[in-house]
């Protein structure tokens, strides 16, 4: 799957987004 997550240097982004890719989703992150 291939995901974009918009706040992914804060707590809750960051710890999704490591949960995604540990689960080998392809994950674009967009933030500020």
């Amino acid at each position: 799957m291939r995901a974009l997550v918009t706040g992914g240097a804060g707590f809750i982004g960051s710890n999704l987004v490591d949960g995604l890719v540990a689960r080998d989703h392809e994950v674009t992150v967009l933030d500020d």
